[in-house]
C-alpha cells in the first residue's frame, strides 16, 4: 500500500500569505497547556476532541484550513482525518510552531 501525500504549507509561505493580506483559517490541534505557551492564533480543537467537535468546522468545509501542532506530526494526522470527512482544503503546517519559532519568530517560546 502506498503512503498518502499530505497537502502542506511551510512557515515561510504562511508568513508571506499573511503579509499579503490573506487571512487563512488556522486550526490548532494541540492541548490547552501547549496553546498557553505559544500560539499562531486561529481556532482551537484538541486532536482528541475532533471527532466529537467536527461540526464546529462545518462552515469551513470548503475553505483552506491550515492545521498546526507543535511539530507537524499530529496536525498531519488531523489533515488526513479531515480529508476523509470531506474537508478537501485541509493543509498541514510543516514543522508546526517549532518551525515558526525557529524560522520566523524567535521570540515565540519553544517547548
Amino acid at each position: 500500500m502506498f503512503a498518502t501525500s499530505i497537502p502542506s504549507i511551510d512557515v515561510h509561505a504562511l508568513k508571506a500569505r499573511r503579509q499579503a493580506g490573506a487571512d487563512p483559517v488556522l486550526l490548532d490541534v494541540r492541548r490547552d497547556f501547549e496553546r498557553e505557551i505559544a500560539s499562531l492564533g486561529g481556532l482551537h480543537i484538541e486532536m482528541s476532541e475532533l471527532p466529537d467537535r467536527l461540526e464546529e468546522l462545518e462552515s469551513h468545509r470548503s475553505d483552506e484550513l491550515i492545521v498546526y501542532c507543535r511539530s507537524g506530526q499530529r496536525s498531519a494526522r488531523v489533515v488526513q482525518y479531515l480529508q476523509q470527512h470531506g474537508f478537501t482544503g485541509a493543509v498541514n503546517l510543516d514543522g508546526g510552531v517549532l518551525a515558526w519559532s525557529r524560522e520566523i519568530d524567535p521570540e515565540m517560546p519553544q517547548y
